[in-house]
């Protein structure tokens, strides 16, 4: 969903580029023991973080960790940054580019974890290469993945999810944890799941929320 721009985003995300790399350029590699303090803890991703709720949590409740939102709308950049200051979130940098340029901007084997949540699902099959779960970009997240690394992804489309858990079976993906209805999972799995902004609208018109978590496994 494209937000609408706010130039004091826009602003706030040209005062402060120590915390958010705008469109930096593919052809160079970013250094980020440059951008966080200590680059040997974990490193999580997610692609699409909207407004933030979910990267922001994470790193709150996650300070032995190392976070990147990578979001293309600089408005919603803006608006991560602004919760990321608040907040004091030294272990979040906010990265405004393409999904499409992930491996221009992480090293192999870089990443822990790498989240797809509520992700365009690109309904129409022309279309079919710009979902986050198509096969060359799961080429792409299997390049920065660690060997043990893991996707987690959820949506509330089903067509989406089926055509994910369809793609990721194709690839040769393991499952972890597969739900059609996440929010009705045991408790354990229900406290410790982030709802994003979307999440939580759609979980409280009674829509189903869709959740898969999977690995490439070791070769």
């Amino acid at each position: 969903m494209r937000l609408r721009n706010k130039p004091w985003a826009v602003k706030l995300v040209q005062e402060h580029p120590e915390s958010v790399l705008d469109r930096p350029d593919p052809e160079k590699q970013i250094d980020w023991s440059q951008r966080f303090a200590d680059c040997s803890r974990p490193l999580e991703i997610e692609v699409g973080s909207g407004k933030g709720h979910f990267i922001t949590t994470l790193a709150e409740q996650n300070p032995d960790k190392n976070f990147v939102a990578l979001e293309l709308q600089v408005t919603a950049a803006g608006m991560i940054l602004r919760t990321k200051l608040e907040k004091k979130l030294d272990n979040l940098q906010i990265l405004c580019a393409d999904a499409a340029d992930i491996t221009s901007f992480f090293a192999v084997n870089r990443a822990d974890t790498l989240y797809l949540n509520f992700s365009d699902p690109w309904p129409k099959t022309k279309h079919e290469k710009r979902r986050l779960t198509y096969k060359t970009f799961l080429e792409k997240y299997k390049k920065i993945l660690k060997p043990e690394g893991q996707i987690e992804f959820k949506t509330d489309n089903s067509g989406l999810f089926s055509y994910s858990v369809a793609s990721m079976n194709n690839y040769g993906m393991h499952f972890d944890f597969v739900s059609v209805d996440l929010h009705h999972e045991n408790e354990e799995i229900v406290a410790m799941n982030i709802e994003t902004e979307y999440e939580h609208k759609f979980a409280a018109k009674g829509n189903p929320i869709y959740a898969l978590h999977a690995d490439f496994g070791v070769e």
